[in-house]
């Protein structure tokens, strides 16, 4: 239970007093009610004795009585009626309330923290009342009347006739059988007489006289004199005089036993209307008894006659309260109790309590106790005290008490007053009174004994119950406290007797007894035990108190307590206490909140939001439904939709009180602010027809990080081409679209008169669909004037014309249950300025069945559209989105810190140009390396021009526009018959397989060293695109070599004319995704020619020779590859001839067929080699077809030097300074030049394609690019095998450096030599026995260096094999040659062979040596001849 003001010591002597009737005259009733109180008021806040008083009991022994209290009241016939006690004790509990501000105490149990308001003053005040407001009955005695005052005024005319009177009627109404009530303790009741004497008017001596002859007639002890004022004294005004009355009644008017005229008030009966009203006054029923003024009335507790049979004691407990308290207080209100009396007035009636008690009262009792006590004494015929006695009768054997199931049910006898059963019940209820609890104790358990054996269930009950209470508050605890009495005396109470208002005031003092010995367990068991259905007040109450012990015990069950609670909050709704209700389920929610159960949360907070919208307390009503809305609600959909409604119903209501207010935030649909995205610039156009919009940036496209930065690189790549080669310090990455991966730490820009687009991610958690209308963005606006200075405007909502931000409205928007769906929002900038996106604002309803009844048009002020709403409220939800977390200082590192996100925040700028960019005719699928032609078209769709177009890609070698050459190549009359993309010329058919040369720069192709291939220049005429203006451009495409899906990005960047401060440049994306099928496959390897000399006598032919291979299994359709011209390309070298012997020229290549042709290359001439700085490349064309094409032009050059392109960016060699070691890495270096060799072939083909039967010609071109001689070259990469695992080493290796040595292969590329010489010699050996044949030695030198080279002949084959082979033969004359070549010099020797019979001889014997002249190391290494030179010898 709760702690309470009074311990329980305090609190049952304070309930049971003795009480003291008061029968005024009707000058004395009029004298006090100057003073708005009555008699029995008058006396109330002093009746209890400031000093201990004594009496002496039967044994004659002194007993003290502390803090004795009196209980005052006038004399009332009737008893109350139950109906009325209950509204009474209702309007108790209404009234009284947690004070505000109250510190509530904090429990901690377990993980818990309550605030739980540790007093009820309600509880005790409800208690209070009850105790006193409990009527008198026959079964006990403890609220009998003891004693009579008999009032009479002293300015009556005959005062001591008037006492005659009262003394009369007091008799009247105790000894006639018409009056059943008030109840009287015994038949000879004390009267005690007072003269009321008015100091302020009355005649002071008359007064005295009349006192005196009252003294004579009723004795000193009898009666009393007591003055008063009744007039308002001149005293001070700041004098304040205490008001003792308040505390006693303004509790509550009809707590006290009287009213008054000033103040009437009105009740409303527990069932009945408004029309049932209670006069509380008294004294209108006044009524005159044979000229006596009768001043008994109908107990203010009485209800109305009119009242129905609903107020018997078990009718419900609805009570109107509310208005009644509210009339109460209005009575009250403003008056002023006992404003006449001065301070010496109160102690005089302070003293007066004390005479009345000490010689009137006290010394009644204790003769009344010696009285019955010698009664019972004499009857029962026992020893001379009841006292003494009392150990002979509990010293013997105990009979056992018999069972209360074993009872027959007897609690409707009654014993006459006089029996002697009854006469001890009385001596121990007048012990137990003035706190002799010894006595009362042993008279209570002989009563009880009496009362079970007679077997009358009432009367032992109540014998019981008191034995208890007295066994308790015994001084010095000589017996436990006996809690089984109690718990027979409320089981008799309540099952036998059906008396639940005696069993309620058993259980309301027996808790507070087990309270009291911290038994809060079997409090709470006793206290639950009396919870029923009959009152709903008293079960709310009880468990509640309930509660409170289980959250007292020493380990706290704090689950218990909010169940019981939530018991108590349900019934206090019952009983109509609506704040009692809420406060209980508000406590209780502290210990569900949070803990996963949601059911129970949402019971509560439903149940919180309904009581708290009943008492208008309306925020907090829309704050707990708001609660059942947002948690991740388990409910049903039919119970999710019925806490939707209400929640919109209480809702509406508080947007009704304050329609101008702000508008509300609203809990529903989730908003998922990080992912919001936010997009600037227009939608992006369909694909119409051939034509095809560029990709760019929508929000459509999911976010990748890859591309993001691939996007940024090409940004950066354009930006610092155009800046020279250098990205500027404050370049900052174009963003259209922001979310949460980009970086959104500064403040976006958007152009004026472009649409922003903010998409907002809703979530809907409920099981019912929501429905969202007239939903919109709500922003803020500080618009700038044109010279820059800031023009403060903040607008909220767009109410007007939009003249700064259009924003556009969607009318409805449906989100389904449990659905997650994105909302895009625009808004129309026209003005520049800081544009401030703030959140979302809709009305939020939910949508009913579908009643459409055709033909009848939907009633005027209902929402029209697709769906049916029931109700809708307007709100909004603020976009709060939280930056990322910072981590860079070790300040951020260690503490939990965030940056902003900007990206709600943009600045809107000054117009900008607006580039659209249209692909026509772009293929989706194409074969490796074919070439095809497509148009670009770019629009300006803004009002200003733009300029600077560029476009940079990652796959240069995909596109081009044509190079500078392109318009100075006419078109052959078929190139453009065939639609061909190359520019060609016709041949003739006849011309042998020789080359046709030509030449181009690559510089014309935007290809050159140090330039970036990929940022490509658009060749817009007069490099502006006016407003509005469109401009169409061929684009050459070629499919990559690898076959698969391909994603080519283009990043367009142009620029404004007029300089813009914030954005310098604007971007465009396009994404093409091109899907190429296999085609062909070229390799090509080169090697030197074995002649020496060409046409001009110089050395340095090659032999190319490329394979072709048909790769493509009839994907996409292709019949045949024609290989139509072979091209080279090189700043060296060029084809001169092809030595193909087959006389079909076209080479035709079916699926899986291979061609091998064989080319011709020879040193271009002096006046062809290019010089290094130039970057001129000499074309040589190998025509197969009819016509050439001309590939030095566009595009077949154009992809030809974009695939180059790789090489040229790699930086040249810088000369470094000669050390020993550089010297000998140089020598290196020039030994491995030799076999180098740089030329470049481009195969062109075309392919005979059958698609929906219509035959169609592709063409296409390879690029194979020659390094090194004699190592085979590929056109498309090839796969690389995966390296196989080798263990990981773990050491240093000695000598990272690269071998200086060159290799046998290079070495053997140094000299080229040749033997000439007749392929048969004819000689007559029989004529001579020798024969000598003449042998030229041709030696080469392939470097550009100097370099000594030995001959040595004397070199025998010593392989076996060889022998066996050719024969044997010998050199003759000198065998050994020492001699120096310049660079690339041609030396011839002339050697003489000598055989000696016939034969087949190999004469490729000699070894050749080789160095470097100006080396000190030698590099020397026999040549390898890559193949024998035979001789036949023949005898004639």
């Amino acid at each position: 239970m709760a702690q309470c003001v009074q311990s329980v010591q305090e609190l049952i002597p304070d309930s049971f007093v003795p009480c003291v009737a008061a029968l005024c005259s009707d000058e004395a009733e009029r004298l006090t009610r100057l003073n708005h109180l009555s008699f029995a008021e008058l006396l109330k806040p002093f009746s209890r004795l400031t000093s201990e008083v004594h009496m002496r009991d039967p044994n004659n022994q002194l007993h003290i009585i502390k803090n004795l209290k009196i209980a005052v009241s006038n004399i009332i016939t009737q008893p109350p009626q139950p109906g009325a006690i209950r509204k009474l004790l209702n309007d108790v509990v209404s009234g009284s309330q947690p004070a505000e501000g109250l510190v509530a105490n904090v429990i901690t149990a377990g993980d818990y923290d309550l605030n739980i308001s540790a007093t009820t003053p309600w509880f005790e005040s409800y208690r209070e009342t009850f105790l006193q407001s409990m009527p008198a009955s026959d079964h006990e005695f403890l609220n009998h009347y003891l004693a009579c005052m008999l009032v009479a005024s002293s300015s009556e005319a005959e005062p001591v006739e008037q006492f005659s009177k009262l003394s009369q009627e007091q008799h009247r109404i105790q000894h006639n059988s018409d009056y059943s009530y008030p109840k009287w303790f015994i038949p000879n009741t004390l009267k005690y007489y007072v003269l009321l004497h008015d100091v302020s008017a009355g005649d002071e001596q008359r007064a005295e006289s009349i006192y005196e002859e009252m003294k004579q007639k009723y004795g000193t002890q009898g009666c009393y004199l007591l003055k008063i004022n009744s007039r308002t004294s001149n005293r001070a005004s700041d004098e304040q005089i205490p008001d003792p009355w308040s505390q006693y009644l303004q509790k509550n008017s009809i707590q006290n036993q009287e009213s008054y005229e000033d103040g009437p008030c009105t009740i409303t009966s527990n069932k009945n209307s408004d029309s049932n009203l209670l006069s509380l006054d008294g004294l209108d029923n006044e009524v005159k008894v044979d000229g006596l003024p009768n001043n008994f009335r109908a107990h203010p507790l009485q209800l109305d006659s009119s009242s129905d049979a609903s107020n018997s004691i078990d009718g419900p407990d609805h009570v109107k309260s509310a208005s009644s308290l509210h009339e109460t207080k209005k009575a009250n209100t403003g008056i002023i109790h006992g404003a006449c009396l001065t301070l010496t007035d109160h102690d005089r009636i302070r003293q007066f309590i004390q005479e009345f008690t000490f010689r009137g009262l006290l010394p009644h009792i204790e003769k009344t106790i010696r009285q019955l006590n010698d009664q019972l004494i004499s009857r029962k015929g026992l020893s001379r005290s009841l006292f003494s006695a009392t150990k002979k009768w509990f010293s013997g054997s105990k009979v056992p008490e018999k069972s209360i199931n074993e009872l027959k049910n007897t609690s409707g006898l009654l014993y006459p007053p006089e029996a002697p059963e009854l006469q001890i019940r009385k001596m121990a209820d007048l012990c137990f009174l003035v706190q002799h609890y010894d006595l009362a104790y042993s008279c209570y358990h002989t009563a009880k004994k009496d009362f079970l054996n007679d077997q009358a269930m009432l009367y032992a009950a109540g014998a019981l119950e008191m034995a208890a209470v007295s066994a308790f508050l015994q001084p010095g605890a000589p017996r436990p406290y006996p809690a089984h009495y109690m718990d027979t005396a409320i089981q008799t109470y309540r099952d036998i007797c059906k008396n639940m208002v005696l069993a309620e005031r058993c259980v309301l003092l027996s808790a507070e007894i087990l309270k009291s010995q911290s038994k809060y367990s079997e409090a709470a068991a006793l206290l639950i035990r009396l919870t029923s259905e009959d009152s709903d007040l008293r079960s709310a109450l009880l468990l509640e108190q309930a509660a409170h012990c289980f959250i007292n015990m020493k380990s706290p069950m704090v689950r218990k307590y909010a169940f019981h609670m939530i018991l108590a909050g349900h019934r206090f709704s019952k009983a109509g206490q609506k704040k009692h209700a809420l406060r209980c389920y508000c406590q209780a929610m502290q210990v569900y909140k949070g803990k996963g159960w949601s059911l129970a949360e949402d019971h509560i907070n439903f149940t919180i939001g309904r009581q708290s919208y009943t008492l208008r307390q309306l925020d907090n009503a829309v704050s707990a439904f708001r609660h059942i809305l947002i948690n991740e609600s388990k409910q049903s959909a039919a119970q999710q939709g019925a806490f939707l409604r209400e929640y919109l119903y209480v809702y509406k209501n508080v947007s009704q009180l304050s329609p101008d207010g702000p508008l509300p935030q609203l809990p529903l649909p989730y908003i998922n602010s990080s992912a919001t995205r936010v997009f600037f610039g227009h939608d992006r156009r369909p694909a119409d027809g051939e034509k095809q919009a560029a990709t760019h940036v929508s929000l459509d496209q999911e976010y990748d990080s890859e591309s993001s930065q691939q996007w940024r690189e090409l940004e950066e790549q354009v930006v610092a081409v155009v800046n020279r080669g250098v990205v500027p310090s404050n370049f900052y990455p174009t963003q259209y679209c922001l979310n949460s991966y980009s970086d959104n730490s500064r403040f976006p820009l958007a152009v004026v008169e472009e649409p922003i687009t903010v998409e907002v991610a809703f979530r809907n958690p409920l099981k019912v669909p929501l429905l969202l209308t007239d939903l919109s963005l709500l922003w803020k606006f500080q618009p700038k004037d044109i010279s820059g200075k800031d023009n403060e405007e903040v607008k909220e909502l767009v109410t007007g014309e939009p003249k700064m931000i259009g924003t556009e409205v969607i009318s409805e928007f449906l989100i389904n249950s449990e659905e997650s769906k994105v909302a895009r929002l625009k808004l129309f900038p026209h003005h520049i300025g800081e544009l401030h996106i703030l959140g979302v604002v809709y009305n939020l309803g939910t949508i009913q069945g579908c009643m459409t009844v055709d033909g009848i048009g939907s009633l005027p002020g209902c929402h029209t559209g697709k769906h049916s709403l029931s109700m809708s409220v307007r709100g909004r939800q603020d976009l709060e989105i939280q930056g990322p977390r910072l981590n860079n200082t070790k300040e951020e590192k260690t503490s939990i810190k965030y940056g902003p996100d900007r990206r709600l925040d943009p600045i809107i700028t000054e117009e900008m140009p607006l580039l659209e960019v249209f692909f026509i005719h772009f293929p989706t699928g194409l074969l490796c390396g074919e070439i095809r032609k497509a148009y670009v078209e770019f629009v300006n769709v803004s009002k200003s021009p733009l300029t600077g177009l560029k476009v940079v890609s990652k796959r240069p070698e995909f596109f081009t526009f044509g190079g500078n050459t392109a318009v100075l190549t006419p078109l052959s009359p078929s190139a453009s018959e065939n639609c061909s993309a190359y520019k060609t010329v016709a041949t003739d058919s006849t011309a042998v397989c020789t080359a046709l040369i030509s030449s181009a720069s690559s510089v014309d192709f935007g290809i050159g060293i140090g330039s970036q291939p990929e940022v490509i220049p658009v060749p817009l005429p007069d490099t502006v695109l006016l407003p509005g203006a469109s401009v169409q451009l061929p684009m050459w495409l070629r499919g990559p070599d690898e076959e698969g899906v391909h994603e080519i990005n283009f990043l367009f960047y142009y620029e404004s004319v007029k300089k813009q401060p914030k954005i310098r440049h604007r971007i465009l994306r396009h994404t093409a995704v091109i899907c190429t099928s296999r085609s062909l496959n070229v390799r090509a390897t080169v090697c030197r020619s074995n002649s020496l000399e060409d046409e001009e006598g110089r050395g340095g032919n090659m032999l190319v020779f490329v394979d072709v291979e048909n790769t493509n299994t009839s994907e996409a359709g292709v019949k045949e590859f024609h290989i139509v011209q072979v091209s080279s390309s090189s700043k060296h070298w060029k084809f001169q001839k092809s030595v193909n012997l087959s006389e079909n020229k076209d080479a035709k290549l079916a699926s899986r067929e291979k061609g091998k042709f064989c080319f011709k290359a020879i040193r271009c001439k002096e006046k062809e080699v290019a010089t290094q700085s130039s970057e001129k490349y000499t074309f040589a064309d190998i025509i197969f077809g009819n016509e050439q094409i001309i590939s030095s032009a566009s595009p077949c050059a154009d992809f030809f030097y974009r695939s180059l392109s790789s090489e040229l960016k790699k930086p040249q060699a810088q000369p470094s300074v000669h050390t020993e070691k550089q010297s000998l890495e140089d020598a290196v270096r020039l030994i491995q030049k030799c076999s180098e060799v740089d030329l470049n072939i481009v195969v062109l083909w075309k392919a005979y394609v059958v698609e929906d039967s219509k035959q169609l010609i592709l063409e296409g071109q390879h690029h194979v690019i020659l390094r090194t001689i004699g190592k085979e070259a590929f056109s498309c990469p090839q796969k690389q095998e995966p390296p196989e695992m080798e263990l990981l080493k773990f050491f240093r290796p000695e000598n990272t450096t690269v071998p200086l040595r060159p290799s046998v292969e290079q070495l053997s590329n140094l000299i080229k030599t040749s033997l000439h010489y007749p392929e048969s010699f004819n000689h007559p050996f029989h004529q001579k026995s020798l024969c000598l044949v003449p042998v030229t030695l041709l030696l080469s030198n392939c470097s550009k260096a100097d370099v000594d080279v030995i001959v040595d002949l004397r070199h025998k084959t010593t392989s076996p094999e060889a022998l066996e082979i050719h024969g044997s033969f010998t050199w003759l004359g000198q065998t050994q040659y020492k001699l120096q070549l310049k660079s690339q010099e041609i030396h011839s020797l002339q050697l003489k062979a000598c055989f000696v019979h016939t034969g087949v001889y190999n004469l490729g014997t000699p070894r050749v040596f080789a160095k470097l002249s100006d080396q000190v190391t030698v590099f020397e290494t026999s040549q390898q001849n890559s193949m024998p030179a035979l001789i036949i010898i023949n005898n004639v």
